[in-house]
């Protein structure tokens, strides 16, 4: 079997513990009560790396309960400043997007693999998928990207230029790809390699894509692309795996 068979035979769905850890109801509930209690502290200006490890310890979270929790707590303040900044999806046309691309990607791919995908306080969605340092193609990687392309097309984007991470093994290929996909398609498409893509984003007035934290608090615009996705692409036939503080 080729290296690239046995990437695209991938998937990126749940680990074996997903299920424990957030299907039963108490460890749902669990996962909610810490969400407040870290929204609580944090609006107290508590320091958030200090406030997760109370907040996780308090509520005896496993590692990848830490991390859903992660994504889904932040500040009320932190969530007026992004609300500040998101641009509705009328805002898109004939505008000029930069896509965080692994960050949009992933969470895609997680969500149409049976993955858990976490809705945080300010809106955005956020997986917990286990990628450092290098990336795998999966058996969605191409629908995700066209599904994405689709979208951006449909919201009128004039151009589009996809950011991924230059030091993640394999962004190369993904490039590749995309440039592929575009052709395909008939979508304007950029596609760079960057060192550092997050300051990059927030570099300049430039309508961004992504649902990292710490992008959204210093970009200048964004727009909710995920949430677009999920609310008018996904086929309501196929089962999603979506927490979020209502409890899913």
């Amino acid at each position: 079997m080729s290296d690239q068979q046995s990437e695209t035979r991938r998937n990126r769905g749940k680990d074996p513990h997903d299920e424990a850890l957030f299907g039963r109801p108490k460890e749902l509930e669990k996962l909610l009560q810490a969400l407040q209690d870290m929204h609580y502290l944090l609006n107290k200006d508590y320091p958030p790396r200090a406030t997760l490890a109370l907040v996780g310890n308090r509520y005896r979270l496993r590692q990848r309960q830490i991390l859903a929790l992660q994504g889904m707590a932040c500040s009320a303040k932190d969530i007026q400043n992004r609300k500040n900044k998101e641009v509705a999806a009328t805002g898109i046309r004939n505008k000029t997007v930069y896509v965080d691309g692994f960050n949009i990607v992933i969470i895609l791919e997680s969500l149409l693999s049976g993955g858990y995908v976490f809705k945080g306080l300010d809106g955005c969605y956020r997986d917990i998928s286990s990628v450092h340092g290098s990336y795998k193609r999966v058996r969605q990687t191409e629908e995700v990207l066209i599904m994405l392309g689709k979208a951006l097309h449909e919201l009128g984007a004039e151009r589009v230029n996809w950011i991924f991470d230059a030091p993640v093994s394999n962004s190369g290929r993904l490039k590749t790809l995309c440039y592929e996909i575009a052709a395909q398609q008939g979508f304007l498409w950029d596609v760079y390699l960057d060192n550092a893509p997050d300051k990059f984003l927030i570099a300049e007035n430039r309508l961004i894509v992504s649902s990292d934290a710490w992008v959204l608090n210093g970009c200048y615009a964004w727009f909710n692309l995920a949430s677009y996705i999920i609310n008018h692409f996904i086929d309501s036939n196929v089962t999603v795996n979506i927490i979020n503080q209502e409890g899913g």
